[in-house]
């Protein structure tokens, strides 16, 4: 297998894992702290009005269900949780994969939270930044707490495919 090949697929584990890891984490925390789970039906059912051409709602919660909806959100997340582990590898390069450090997942994980505060958080009802919310500042954290999750989660899981790189070199 090619070395592009080995560090895209790389890049993919790496990407479930970590969509994974911020998914237990977010249990976690529910378990613990009773913060509660994001609502990945809704995420589905704003890409199930896509195909309508309704792109924003003025709000995503009182918006008529989908079929499938909660399927397709579920879906979707773990996507693009793939997508973001194949965009941070190519901005670092595949050799962060034999290699991975902290800091790039960081600082990754925690900016990619700027896609629910510009698009998807105005695009359900909530606002920029979810500024249209009962307490914003509440939301906006829980978002940039589950990406930071997703960050740590994104090196956890690079250090793991390093190590299966390592050993099937």
């Amino acid at each position: 297998m090619s070395t592009e090949a080995t560090y895209f697929l790389g890049a993919i584990a790496v990407g479930l894992g970590a969509t994974l890891f911020m998914d237990v984490w977010a249990l976690l925390l529910k378990g613990a702290f009773s913060i509660p789970l994001s609502n990945y039906c809704l995420v589905g059912r704003w890409l199930r009005y896509m195909p309508e051409g309704t792109f924003m709602h003025a709000s995503i919660a009182a918006a008529a269900q989908k079929r499938s909806e909660c399927a397709g959100g579920w879906i979707a997340h773990y996507i693009i949780g793939i997508v973001y582990a194949l965009v941070l590898v190519g901005l670092v390069s595949g050799s962060w994969l034999a290699r991975p450090t902290l800091l790039p997942a960081m600082l990754f994980g925690m900016g990619s939270v700027l896609v629910p505060y510009l698009v998807m958080q105005p695009s359900f009802g909530l606002g920029i930044a979810a500024s249209r919310t009962p307490r914003p500042m509440q939301a906006r954290l829980r978002s940039l707490m589950a990406h930071t999750a997703f960050g740590v989660g994104l090196y956890i899981c690079a250090v793991g495919v390093s190590y299966v790189l390592r050993v099937h070199a």
